[in-house]
């Protein structure tokens, strides 16, 4: 097979798909690189629109093209795989992103509203996170500190309607109402019980109690790591 660049080092093709890049386009790779590698959130469009004074149908579009190009690669709708592509075209191991989708923030205390809203993304490792569908919801409160819940934090779900005895999950109560606590089943009713002393496990009705997802996992920024040090 003949390549397609005979006389050039197959090295050196990143840099041939950069020569063909608008400065625009070639600002966009750079900007998302550089907002993964600092932050590990894979910025929304409203964000990245904001943050480089351009449009939104500007930026879906150069997103397209960047695909075309071979320089990234996404799948998925809602919960989105993203990758940078390298030389040899195959995924850059070390940027196998899971884009998942932040819908709002939920209480780690008492139960508040479930804001249904869309509230940007956060990247996580795609090895580690394999479920389909995940969301992920800001915390609010301290009522689960000593499961290693701390306010600030973002609790990556996976959709579930149903839970296991001990399991922490994301529940819905009074259809509006939105908590993450540890889940107990018992005869006639549902425990949500908190994982601080400071709070009282609440007792439910079996009606009254929506699961909504199963938390697998946390994600720290660097607000809530500067709150632990000082």
């Amino acid at each position: 097979m003949i390549p397609k660049y005979p006389f050039i080092n197959p090295i050196k093709k990143e840099a041939i798909m950069h020569l063909s890049l608008t400065p625009k386009q070639k600002r966009l790779l750079d900007y998302l690189r550089e907002r993964i590698t600092e932050t590990g959130i894979f910025p929304s469009l409203r964000q990245t629109a904001l943050d480089l004074g351009i449009s939104h149908t500007a930026v879906a579009q150069m997103l397209k093209l960047l695909e075309t190009k071979e320089l990234i690669k996404r799948e998925g709708r809602y919960q989105r795989t993203v990758y940078f592509i390298n030389p040899d075209r195959q995924p850059v191991g070390l940027h196998r992103w899971k884009e998942v989708p932040v819908i709002g923030k939920i209480t780690a205390g008492l139960p508040m509203y479930a804001q249904q809203e869309w509230n940007g993304s956060i990247v996580v490792d795609s090895d580690f996170y394999k479920g389909s569908n995940l969301f992920a919801l800001y915390v609010v409160g301290d009522s689960m500190i000593n499961a290693g819940i701390l306010n600030g934090d973002i609790a990556i779900c996976e959709p579930r309607q149903y839970a296991e005895n001990g399991e922490i999950v994301v529940a819905l109560i009074h259809q509006e109402e939105a908590t993450v606590k540890r889940f107990f089943v018992r005869d006639d009713h549902i425990v949500l019980h908190p994982e601080n002393p400071e709070y009282t496990a609440m007792r439910y009705n079996f009606d009254e109690v929506l699961v909504q997802g199963k938390v697998i996992g946390i994600q720290r920024g660097p607000d809530v790591m500067q709150r632990l040090h000082q």
